[in-house]
């Protein structure tokens, strides 16, 4: 009697686990190691049993705006300001293509049933998680439940503590939404404001590219400020008084300041504890020199 050939064995289901960098993604498996036995190590992976362990290397995604808002070089204008777009595209980013398309094809395989974010303990860390996962969904969501590993150590009791406390994708929601409206805000200020200030800066020809970005255009502001104040420095003389007072408990150093003193915002060297003649301190410290006071 011949009989059917049985169905091949379904393959267990694993969990995909995603650090932000390959250093965490080490640790992770030498901490897992004793509990759920050995990992083989892969290309861009480890892999044991239970768990498929990988990492980015910091941000694989990007933002970016439909294709019909982006405006060549050299076109920029204001007339195509501001740019607003309705809905924000991905796009991976260039130098780390490689290991994006590893991550995803990793989250896709079949027997994978869910994934935990185990990127860095932050803002910034939920965001490179959420992107990829939003990355590898494509046109519709990827399905698979994600869970959070949260760390504020790397040990490995630390590491195995928090595989065994994960918090829910919806615990992390706020955090993902503050990192994701950052994300988008800082993409609006720096193509806006690159392009207005280019287009400014160009007005009379040429192509003369002139970048602003949240963080940057105030940190070049406060090194251009500092800079303009050493090159208009004048070296000036100026006094202090310094004195000794004797008490019953001891004696103790103190320095004279002036209680009327305004901030001067066209001199910044004037300052509560300065005098700029020094007739004016030698008459202070004559008249206390050697009398009684009481504090």
């Amino acid at each position: 009697m011949k009989t059917k050939d049985s169905a091949p064995p379904l393959a267990a289901a694993k969990t995909l686990v995603i650090a932000e960098k390959p250093s965490v993604a080490q640790d992770i498996v030498r901490a897992l190691t004793p509990v759920s036995g050995k990992f083989d190590k892969h290309d861009e992976h480890f892999e044991n049993a239970q768990y498929v362990v990988s990492s980015a290397v910091g941000h694989l995604v990007e933002i970016q705006a439909p294709e019909a808002f982006d405006v060549k070089r050299g076109k920029w204008s204001f007339a195509h300001l501001p740019v607003i777009p309705p809905h924000f595209d991905l796009k991976p980013v260039d130098k780390t293509k490689t290991r994006l398309n590893a991550v995803v094809k990793l989250a896709k395989r079949k027997d994978v049933d869910q994934l935990i974010n185990a990127c860095d303990a932050g803002r910034e860390g939920e965001l490179i998680f959420r992107l990829i996962e939003q990355y590898a969904g494509g046109a519709k969501p990827l399905g698979k439940p994600v869970r959070r590993l949260w760390l504020q150590s790397m040990t490995p009791q630390a590491i195995r503590d928090g595989f065994d406390h994960l918090r829910s994708n919806a615990q992390m929601q706020p955090l993902a939404d503050a990192a994701r409206c950052r994300s988008e805000a800082d993409w609006l200020v720096g193509i806006n404001g690159t392009r207005a200030m280019t287009a400014f800066n160009s007005r009379d020809g040429g192509f003369f590219l002139t970048t602003v970005g949240r963080v940057q255009t105030p940190t070049l502001s406060v090194v251009v400020e500092r800079e303009e104040q050493i090159r208009k420095f004048i070296s000036r003389d100026y006094f202090e008084i310094h004195a000794e007072f004797g008490a019953q408990a001891g004696s103790y150093a103190a320095k004279w300041f002036d209680p009327t003193h305004r901030k001067d915002l066209d001199d910044a060297e004037k300052k509560e504890d300065r005098l700029w003649s020094q007739a004016d301190a030698q008459a202070i410290a004559d008249a206390v020199r050697g009398k009684p006071a009481s504090v």
